[in-house]
């Protein structure tokens, strides 16, 4: 049975309102910006925080219920809870942290569970160490391992790999989404890192300052966002205002003083256009969507240039453009001071501004470039 999930509650000044559900054997992303509440989103579900209105739901129990008064405490929930830093209790070994969840269970079948948990987590020899002890991968692993000994129904992961280095983030990362596969039911992933989530899981559900978008696929995700907070999210990183061109299928671009032909069909509610820095590329004479400018400034990256542009035509206010190149192909442009650009009408991103952004230019002359600076 699925894991359904209705609910609004408010902090203060901020107002979380989520609708989303997780299907049996499916892990669904839920990814946002930090503070957009994700985090929240998952103490609501796990008994931690109180929603004041809506409705929880798991393999047909209720586990909250804003009308009829339903709110069964965190341990009755059968809710598996992965926290940032694993939360495991530091005085006790990593066995003992395993066989702590595992209930009225005696003594022999107790230490055979154990035993078994700890083979498939894959911590043999680390049985009786401490949490300070332990290295980071196997902190994760004693903390799944005590999650499954607690028999969940579904399991939430809060930023599962963000306290590991990228080494051991790249070898545990497989490691977790296996588990994930053997146990069958629905899980949660919070992550504001979309590389990750687009390995891992198959749907995601965008947060944007407390409030959810519908569930998509990921790939409509990254290749077809619809607002501004899932395009941020999906790895674009130029915006500006736009409006409906002079001609059927045409864009308006005032600020960069551009009119360009577009694939998607105008809509109504869009104000933002989305490019993405490595859909920019060197134009010929003559080609679809080209237009001049000027080169700002350029920073070398690990594996491409980044050049921020500013369209010949562009007010003096408006934000840059940037292009992502491969290195190669930026040391054989003949002139690096203005360059002929162009973006295919396909990748042009026709979107809400659901972020409330505004896009108006700012004194310095350029916005964040960058989803994460946003």
């Amino acid at each position: 049975m699925p894991l359904n999930v209705q609910i609004k509650k408010q902090y203060g000044a901020f107002r979380l309102n989520v609708d989303f559900s997780a299907q049996p054997g499916e892990v669904l992303a839920l990814l946002g910006a930090s503070g957009c509440g994700k985090s929240a989103t998952l103490k609501c579900i796990a008994g931690i925080h109180r929603p004041d209105w809506g409705r929880i739901e798991l393999d047909g129990r209720v586990l909250f219920d804003s009308e009829r008064r339903i709110d069964l405490p965190p341990q009755k929930r059968r809710v598996g809870y992965l926290f940032q830093q694993y939360a495991l209790f530091p005085h006790m070994t990593a066995e003992q942290n395993i066989a702590a969840c595992l209930g009225r269970l005696d003594r022999k079948k107790r230490r055979e569970r154990t035993a078994e948990l700890v083979a498939l987590l894959r911590l043999e020899g680390a049985e009786g160490l401490r949490p300070a002890q332990l290295s980071g991968g196997q902190q994760q692993r004693t903390a799944l391992a005590r999650i499954l000994a607690s028999q969940p129904l579904a399991i939430l992961l809060d930023e599962p790999l963000a306290a590991l280095d990228s080494f051991l983030r790249r070898q545990l990362e497989p490691e977790l989404r296996d588990v994930l596969e053997r146990f069958g039911g629905p899980a949660v992933w919070v992550s504001h890192d979309r590389g990750e989530v687009y390995r891992n899981c198959r749907r995601v559900c965008v947060l944007t300052a407390g409030r959810s978008a519908p569930a998509c696929g990921m790939q409509e995700l990254m290749s077809s966002p619809k607002t501004v907070g899932a395009a941020r999210l999906s790895g674009c990183g130029n915006y500006a205002p736009v409006q409906p061109g002079p001609r059927p299928g045409t864009v308006s671009v005032p600020v960069w003083g551009l009119t360009l032909e577009a694939a998607a069909p105008w809509r109504e509610g869009v104000t933002v256009l989305g490019i993405r820095e490595e859909r920019v590329r060197p134009a010929g004479e003559g080609a679809e969507n080209a237009f001049r400018c000027r080169v700002v400034r350029v920073t070398e990256d690990v594996s491409a240039m980044l050049a921020d542009l500013q369209p010949e035509g562009a007010a003096e206010n408006a934000p840059l453009l940037r292009m992502a190149l491969g290195k190669d192909v930026w040391a054989a442009l003949p002139d690096k001071e203005r360059v002929l650009v162009l973006v295919h009408a396909g990748d042009l991103l026709l979107l809400e501004d659901d972020a409330g952004v505004g896009l108006c230019p700012n004194p310095a002359g350029a916005l964040p470039l960058h989803p994460t600076a946003l």
